[in-house]
């Protein structure tokens, strides 16, 4: 449309110089072109809306957390109390997916739950480095680097919400935004990171909340319980139990500061302002980097 458009602009500038009053040709030099201007609005067509459309639907779950973020490896909790006396269902695969392969068939070293004086997330499975970890559903990487905590990590987000968590990886075989099936080698098992041994941690969660993989998992017979899985408020009675094991550890370091949790607008510079400390006391304390980018709903501690 807009290339026709200019056409007839271009032709219908260029009549009066090409005829004089007495229907001679004028010489060619002496003729001036001027631009047409395109006054046509650029507005997408249907099949461009639909190129946009898919770009969007190309991130698993865009629709719930509405980004895709690449830098935290942690996404935004979402409100668990939202929940309240209702259930979600959330279907683990169907005919479409490559259905549910075991990451590493090793023994359980961990559980999911207290340990010690802090609160473990994950399932720690056995394994030798070097040993090949599998993706457990179909999805895209989102994160694949190295972390302080989590060493050489990747996670990867499911179409159904929910992302999964590979720990302490010798090597990473797959790249941000590449897209995985299930049973797909995407690194090699390791002792990186804080980790005593080589071993695999391994983390099930949905929009930022942790969820125990042993409700959906069968790790001795290393396949699904169910093609579905259902959660609750009850699902998350584990978090109060979590708080408390979290207060117990920092009272035991003898810290004396406080939580922070990031508002709109607030800077690292700023927030250690108003505790009467450095920026770079707050990026030791909470293991980031200065120039690091905030989220909404953070936890800083001061």
């Amino acid at each position: 449309m807009k290339k026709i458009f200019f056409s007839i602009l271009l032709f219908s500038s260029l009549q009066p110089a090409f005829a004089s009053a007495d229907n001679n040709i004028i010489d060619s030099a002496e003729i001036t072109l001027s631009t047409a201007i395109d006054t046509v609005p650029f507005v997408l067509d249907e099949e461009e809306m639909m190129d946009y459309n898919d770009s969007l639907v190309s991130f698993p779950a865009y629709d719930l957390y509405c980004g895709w973020d690449t830098v935290n490896i942690h996404s935004i909790k979402f409100d668990v109390a939202s929940l309240k006396d209702s259930t979600k269902n959330i279907v683990l695969f169907d005919e479409k997916s490559c259905g549910y392969v075991h990451p590493f068939e090793g023994k359980i070293t961990s559980t999911f739950g207290p340990r010690k004086k802090r609160y473990h997330y994950g399932v720690d499975i056995d394994l030798e480095t070097g040993d090949c970890v599998a993706a457990a559903f179909d999805g895209k990487v989102r994160i694949a680097k190295k972390s302080k905590s989590y060493g050489n990590v990747i996670v990867i987000r499911h179409a159904n919400g929910l992302e999964t968590y590979y720990a302490h990886l010798s090597k990473i075989n797959v790249e941000i935004g590449q897209e995985v099936f299930a049973g797909q080698v995407i690194g090699l098992g390791g002792n990186t990171g804080r980790s005593r041994g080589s071993h695999l941690h391994f983390e099930v969660r949905y929009m930022g909340q942790p969820l125990n993989p042993s409700q959906l998992i069968s790790f001795d017979q290393h396949k699904l319980l169910s093609d579905t899985l259902t959660l609750s408020s009850k699902t998350f009675n584990y978090l109060s139990e979590a708080k408390k094991a979290a207060a117990k550890s920092y009272s035991a370091k003898g810290g004396k500061g406080k939580i922070y949790v990031v508002k709109k607008g607030d800077t690292l510079s700023a927030i250690a302002k108003k505790y009467g400390t450095t920026t770079k006391a707050l990026c030791q304390k909470n293991g980031i980097k200065p120039t690091a980018k905030l989220r909404l709903g953070q936890k800083i501690k001061t």
